[in-house]
């Protein structure tokens, strides 16, 4: 519980954090927001890492305390592509060999060829659309490696999605970070990103629910 919270705190006042290991460490935080995108993004176990609150609070930083915007952003992104091609061949990889009982409820060969057929006629939008949404973005590109996405349309994909997921919001931590009342209210801030962000999935998941009880009556 004591980690969780600790956890909790850690996500909710980044700016702070992040200040501090840059007093401590100088450049070292560089290396530590690739390491937080690339994990985020490329491991699979890794979903509650933070993600677009990172992106916003390294722009912010960069706004007026030592980090440089021109080299942050194409670093992020590096990153967090990075992170999506490990993804994707750690799925294609372990997918086959994981997916081989044919009466198992989760780890059918089935669902190995319904994942195969979704991502040959949704994977592209699948990848661009869930780079903005937390733990989607972490599994879509596994679940394509599994499901055998063309690999030169998965990496076009990732790539526009990953540019399109960092410079938004880095850039919007850049500018709006700024700003007087958004440095006096940064945990407010940060905390409407995270609710911002969830939402569209926790929507997802109602809509689901009400459609299948609906179903069952």
């Amino acid at each position: 519980m004591e980690l969780l919270t600790q956890f909790v705190d850690i996500v909710l006042h980044l700016d702070r954090y992040l200040l501090e290991f840059l007093k401590d460490y100088g450049l070292w935080v560089y290396a530590l927001l690739f390491a937080i995108i690339f994990a985020e993004t490329g491991l699979v176990v890794a979903p509650f890492l933070p993600g677009d609150s990172l992106l916003f609070a390294a722009g912010a930083l960069a706004a007026g305390s030592g980090l440089d915007i021109y080299w942050l952003i194409p670093l992020l992104i590096t990153a967090s592509f990075s992170g999506d091609n490990t993804n994707y061949w750690i799925g294609y990889h372990v997918g086959p060999k994981v997916f081989r009982r044919a009466h198992s409820r989760l780890l059918n060969l089935a669902y190995l060829e319904r994942a195969h057929v979704f991502y040959e006629r949704h994977g592209g939008k699948t990848v661009l659309l869930a780079r903005f949404l937390p733990i989607l973005r972490t599994f879509a590109p596994f679940v394509a490696g599994i499901g055998r996405m063309p690999y030169a349309r998965f990496l076009a994909f990732s790539f526009i999605g990953s540019i399109l997921w960092v410079s938004l919001f880095v850039l919007a931590g850049f500018y709006f970070g700024q700003l007087a009342v958004v440095r006096q209210n940064l945990t407010l801030v940060m905390l409407g990103i995270i609710v911002v962000s969830i939402l569209p999935g926790f929507i997802a998941w109602v809509r689901h629910r009400l459609t299948a009880d609906t179903r069952e009556k």
